[in-house]
């Protein structure tokens, strides 16, 4: 599964998505998904990633929010042109599910934006046609 969306700011945010069978135990509700994000500066201006906020819903709508300082522990710094990819993962109790978000965002201005993060869709293999 892959998703993608700019901003007015120009930061481009593509999501890849993976099931990890390996860490996940369905007969526990347990259901372990990776995410890999590429974050691009479209823009004509340099900004900073200053924080995350996530929310992962499960099938049965029940929501956990994250949030936090940077990503991975860092808080990179895009010029234009520039682009920063990392691998995180999250597990919900059913085997469909989603997540959505934002970054704070600064430019070298300290003017601050939010860069949405587009809504993805986790899905064990074989769950949805």
């Amino acid at each position: 599964m892959s998703a993608d969306a700019s901003t007015g700011e120009e930061i481009r945010i593509q999501v890849q998505t993976a099931w990890l069978p390996d860490h996940s135990a369905p007969d526990e509700a347990r259901f372990a998904f990776a995410y890999t994000i590429t974050i691009e500066n479209a823009g004509e201006c340099a900004a900073q990633l200053i924080s995350r906020h996530w929310i992962i819903t499960d099938a049965n709508g029940v929501e956990q929010e994250v949030q936090g300082d940077g990503v991975i522990g860092e808080q990179p710094r895009l010029a234009p042109g520039e682009s920063f990819r990392y691998t995180s993962g999250a597990v919900i109790r059913t085997p469909v599910g989603s997540m959505r978000g934002t970054y704070l965002m600064e430019k070298d201005d300290g003017s601050r934006f939010e860069a949405p993060i587009p809504a993805f869709t986790l899905a064990r293999p074989g769950t949805l046609n």
